[in-house]
């Protein structure tokens, strides 16, 4: 057998020419469990708004490996040691920081699989790898654990200015068009410094930090919280629970054997052993979209309806409000509904429905971005920006919303 030459290069529309600097993230990207992530959204349905967002997790993690690399080079050429096997460790956990997301990213944590996140299932593959790689992944875990003495290298992956964020705000408002989005990640990895084992950067970089909290905000009103992803993440959710719902009834839905595992089986954190791994491994975007092809077609009108609203693209409406929606709101629209169709208000409540969502550019009381000053001193972006609109930032706003479907609004 031939020697395998395992230093790639891979071209990326982002940054250009990313490497791949080791045999062990090579063998990392060639394996089965990463491969899928090709077959994951990185933005689920978004693409159903923007048609450009059909980037996947694979683009994101090389990507991210491809900022940690920049980083790690900037911050040792001002002074700070990091020995080849930390280096590999930071590039190793940075690239499967995302491996547990299941099918369209962020659904199947509310629907087939219940109180687990995808950070949790991560932890898991990562475990499963450090096996099958002799504990050569140790370390990556420590450090994505946040166990490892030099905690600059947890904010590196994960903190409000990690290479995840970095990625995929440059990323995502590449593919959807919406320019705000537009970072300059370069110049902040250029700009980063470890003062005392914590991530800080240059007052000189302060201005694109700014732009990084605003194009974050932004995108998260324009992309991420846009009211027609929204509704069609939120219908997903819907489709898959009213699934697991008739499968547990006894109801024999078209499927994927994997996903009928996770229908059929009320999966917890606590189930999650090799096999149920092994299963979800299995699981991606594919399976999700052949069920609801199939599902369209099905007697029970709740599954079929809510399969063609996301096949069709014939999205419930949705409204935003400053304040609260009552059970009174959502109890006329299902009662309607109900009558209209003649089914019951429970299966009404597939299709009406109330809840909130929550944006914070910027948390002030969580792990700050700190801004090394000329002086040497050490002070929150926010007290050291002249940018009044950074303090706005750093508030959350909370909106409530009401779904319904089109047809009682037109009545």
């Amino acid at each position: 057998m031939g020697h395998i030459n395992k230093l790639k290069i891979l071209n990326d529309p982002i940054y250009g020419f990313i490497t791949i600097p080791d045999t062990l993230i090579y063998d990392l990207v060639q394996h089965p469990c990463f491969q899928r992530l090709r077959r994951i959204s990185q933005m689920g349905l978004s693409y159903l708004v923007y048609p450009g967002a059909h980037h996947t997790r694979f683009h994101h993690a090389l990507g991210c490996m491809h900022m940690m690399q920049k980083a790690v080079e900037a911050i040792r050429f001002k002074g700070t040691l990091i020995s080849k096997e930390e280096e590999l460790a930071l590039y190793a956990a940075i690239l499967l920081h995302d491996i547990g997301h299941g099918p369209f990213s962020h659904a199947m944590e509310h629907s087939i699989v219940e109180n687990i996140s995808h950070e949790s299932i991560s932890l898991l593959f990562m475990d499963k790898l450090n096996a099958e790689f002799d504990g050569r992944l140790t370390l990556a875990i420590k450090i994505f654990k946040g166990e490892y003495h030099r905690k600059f290298m947890l904010e590196l992956i994960s903190s409000q200015l990690d290479m995840d964020r970095m990625d995929y705000l440059k990323r995502d408002s590449f593919y959807t068009g919406v320019a705000e989005g537009n970072i300059n990640s370069d110049r902040l990895t250029q700009m980063m410094i470890v003062i005392d084992d914590k991530l800080a950067i240059e007052e000189k970089g302060i201005y694109s930090v700014e732009k990084f909290l605003m194009a974050r905000r932004l995108m998260y009103w324009q992309a991420y919280l846009h009211k027609t992803s929204l509704a069609a993440e939120l219908i997903l959710t819907k489709t898959l629970k009213r699934a697991k719902e008739l499968t547990l009834k006894g109801i024999l839905l078209e499927s994927s054997m994997p996903l009928r595992f996770f229908m059929e089986n009320k999966i917890e954190a606590g189930d999650f052993n090799e096999d149920v791994l092994e299963l979800f491994s299995r699981l991606d975007d594919f399976d999700i979209v052949s069920a609801l092809k199939a599902w369209q077609f099905h007697e029970d009108f709740v599954l079929s309806h809510l399969s063609k609203m996301i096949i069709n693209r014939d999205l419930p409406k949705i409204k935003f409000s400053e304040e609260k929606f009552t059970k009174d709101d959502t109890d006329g629209y299902i009662r309607d509904f109900a009558a209209q169709n003649n089914i019951s208000a429970h299966e009404a409540g597939y299709f009406v429905f109330k809840g909130k969502i929550r944006n914070q550019a910027y948390d002030k009381e969580a792990e700050p971005i700190s801004i090394y000053k000329k002086d040497r001193s050490i002070e929150d972006v926010v007290e050291a920006s002249d940018h009044l609109n950074l303090k706005a930032l750093s508030k959350p706003v909370t909106k409530y919303y009401i779904c319904f479907p089109k047809v009682l609004a037109e009545n």
